[in-house]
């Protein structure tokens, strides 16, 4: 992240001159005229968070959704600043408000969760990537210079570099790099092919269809690969309808069962 600017970099008009109101606000009991006398000097230093906020845009965020995280921030430096400790607000409020807006974009713009450590080991990792390539010319350092620069295991290096693809996501409507037109990466991934179930349960019931009588095998075979009725069934075997439709019916059971505990 940018490194929090100081109070030196603020202009006259974003450091009024609240003094007065944060000693009143310091003695002042919780009631209506306290409430007044705090949103008022949250009011007069919000030019110092917009300016704050505009520090960090072009980013992905909106700087109307900035300026909001920054006045979130500025509230916070505003109830918590204490006038007793010498220390002038500006000094106090600038690195509250761009802590703020430092943790907003490391806790809800990532597309993709990592944990916090991932996310350290990326701006670590970018930034000594970004000034070796200044030092070495223009050209990419390897990962042992960058975990050398960044005082980092190579390990970590590249646990930081992968977290560097995952802070933004690309649509699966989006085209490819180099692609022809007309093609999006939804159109190249793969999908579940239900063929390859039926493969896996053939392989399952070959062992209990081996097991069977050879007139029980020679029914099933007729009545799921030739697709014969169970009457025709009955007429080739010379037996009845109903005593086809019972050996079915025993010999799916007893071919499931023995797939069934083979899979437990």
């Amino acid at each position: 992240m940018q490194a929090a600017p100081t109070p030196e970099l603020l202009s006259d008009a974003d450091v009024p001159s609240s003094g007065t109101a944060f000693q009143r606000l310091s003695t002042l009991p919780p009631g209506p005229e306290r409430a007044a006398l705090r949103n008022e000097t949250v009011c007069a230093w919000l030019p110092m968070a917009h300016r704050l906020a505009a520090r960090f845009r072009n980013r992905g965020e909106s700087i109307d959704d900035l300026r909001q995280v920054a006045a979130m921030g500025l509230v916070k430096a505003v109830d918590r600043y204490d006038p007793a400790r010498g220390k002038a607000f500006e000094t106090f409020a600038v690195p509250t408000v761009t802590g703020e807006l430092k943790r907003h974009f490391r806790d809800h713009t990532w597309d993709v969760h990592v944990p916090r450590r991932v996310q350290d080991l990326r701006n670590r990792v970018r930034t000594a990537r970004r000034d070796l390539a200044q030092r070495l010319g223009g050209r990419a350092p390897t990962c042992a210079e960058i975990a050398a620069e960044a005082g980092l295991c190579e390990e970590d290096v590249l646990l930081g570099l992968e977290a560097l693809e995952s802070y933004s996501a690309l649509s699966l409507d989006a085209e490819p790099a180099g692609g022809d037109g007309g093609t999006t990466l939804a159109d190249r991934l793969g999908s579940s092919d239900h063929a390859l179930d039926v493969a896996v349960d053939r392989e399952a019931v070959k062992p209990g269809l081996r097991a069977l009588p050879e007139r029980e095998r020679t029914i099933l075979y007729l009545r799921y690969f030739r697709d014969m009725t169970q009457v025709s069934i009955a007429e080739r075997l010379d037996i009845s309808q109903m005593h086809v439709s019972r050996l079915i019916s025993r010999s799916c059971e007893r071919v499931r069962a023995g797939a069934l505990r083979e899979a437990g």
